[in-house]
């Protein structure tokens, strides 16, 4: 390709750096798309026959059958995805292949191709949370009524239903995926094609046209910006890093809850290794992976933020590390979602676990200073001293929950409160009485079911 300029051959370091086809082949259906579009253009705008056009439209359309069918040879002396298409065009339809890089550049060609994967990858990315989401659903209608400890400091905080728990990431995977469309939304609102290498071209190219047949809602308006800016790719994985956060975190607690410390579940054995001595080892490996994945994205995402904030306008070859990481990120996010699914759909849970654990730690100790609010007309600040007492009773006579404690011992810190009192202190009427909107009651847990799944059609 430099043959005009140079007189002798890169150094084989320098081609091994500089080469970027084994990371950005994955681009081929974006860059012959974005080919095809520029071809008809150039035609329509009589700056190519429409004879070399047709030629070209065939051409293209045979390199992408014959990389489906794996026939294509990459070739890493060609540099990249767009060289290797080009060259082979080229062998098989003669000159009019040579034409088809009039009025572009590897530039604008290679930011309009990663804003296209980009965006396609973001609304796949939203497709599989939605997958996640209604896996978590399923479970969150079958197990609205099953009660567990609600923590906070991952301590025994009040009783909450388990369909509560899982709607909560159901919540939390909606703002994830809003985040990932609209940044793809985003991305396709300026077509990078037609800035050419950074300021634009003498020839009377029709960049509306372009921009619509691809998909974007106008041209760029500075070639500048078309074809030095990444923020495209550093929004989408700033948003799929926080997404991988939310799933980490899902990813503890299954850590936390099939560890025999807690029992609350137990994962499938098609999610489940082993260990190399221990026989009865039942570990949960895909779990920890999902965390470990959710550091790599964030950290795909702050390498490339540190890429692109030293560069001066417009392109700079530092920008060819930008797809590798976006690939990088994208895949483990795929692959950390596609077994958080297998795990959320054949997880088994254990409901008297859950419901012994939530009977734990005086869970119901809120109940009781609401009641004493509530029929005593005590202030709540005073009612929670009354409580904290009651509890210390509780602790010194070793009685694990506030129901068991004698009535005896109630009157004795507070001679007002009554049988009625501690008859709520059960953690089946604690879970019930939190009825507000978006609460864990189960007539509340299956109004939000109701909810998702109007919203899920």
């Amino acid at each position: 390709m430099w043959g005009g300029r140079f007189a002798a051959q890169p150094a084989d370091a320098m081609q091994a750096i500089n080469a970027s086809i084994d990371v950005d082949k994955r681009l081929w259906r974006e860059d012959i798309e974005g080919s095809k579009v520029h071809a008809g253009m150039l035609a329509a705008q009589g700056i190519i026959t429409q004879e070399d056009n047709a030629a070209i439209q065939a051409g293209l359309d045979q390199i992408a059958a014959e990389i489906l069918a794996g026939r294509f040879e990459f070739s890493a002396q060609l540099e990249d995805i767009h060289l290797n298409i080009e060259a082979r065009l080229t062998e098989r339809i003669g000159e009019a292949g040579k034409r088809l890089h009039t009025a572009r550049s590897r530039n604008d060609q290679v930011a309009t191709d990663f804003k296209l994967w980009t965006m396609r990858a973001a609304r796949e990315t939203g497709d599989g949370l939605r997958t996640l989401q209604k896996a978590l659903l399923s479970r969150a209608e079958a197990h609205a009524e099953w009660i567990m400890p609600g923590f906070t400091h991952l301590q025994t905080a009040q009783p909450i239903t388990l369909g509560h728990h899982l709607l909560a990431y159901i919540s939390m995977f909606e703002r994830d995926r809003v985040r990932l469309i609209s940044g793809a939304l985003e991305a396709a609102w300026e077509c990078p094609l037609g800035a050419a290498a950074l300021a634009g071209t003498s020839y009377p190219i029709d960049r509306e046209r372009t921009a619509a047949a691809l998909g974007f809602h106008e041209p760029a308006h500075n070639s500048l910006d078309a074809v030095g800016s990444r923020d495209f790719a550093l929004a989408a994985l700033a948003n799929l890093a926080i997404a991988a956060t939310h799933l980490s975190r899902l990813a503890e607690e299954i850590v936390l809850w099939t560890s025999p410390q807690f029992g609350f579940a137990r994962l499938s054995d098609a999610w489940s290794t082993g260990s190399s001595i221990m026989p009865q080892k039942r570990n949960p490996d895909a779990a920890e992976l999902i965390r470990a994945k959710a550091a790599r994205i964030g950290a795909d995402f702050a390498a490339l933020n540190t890429i692109v904030q030293k560069l001066p306008l417009a392109y700079a070859k530092d920008l060819q590390e930008d797809k590798a990481l976006t690939f990088s990120a994208f895949d483990g996010f795929a692959l950390s979602l596609t077994a958080m699914i297998g795990m959320i759909e054949t997880m088994r849970f254990e409901r008297e676990a859950m419901r012994a654990a939530a009977a734990r730690g005086y869970s119901t100790a809120t109940d009781l200073a609401d009641w004493l609010v509530r029929e005593l007309q005590i202030p709540f600040r005073e009612a929670h001293e009354i409580t904290g007492k009651i509890v210390r009773r509780a602790e010194e006579s070793g009685v694990a929950e506030l129901g068991l404690l004698p009535l005896s011992d109630f009157q004795a810190v507070d001679p007002r409160i009554s049988e009625a009192a501690r008859a709520l202190l059960t953690v089946e009427k604690s879970v019930e009485s939190r009825d507000s909107y978006g609460g864990t009651a189960p007539l509340r847990v299956r109004e939000q079911v109701e909810r998702w799944k109007e919203m899920f059609k």
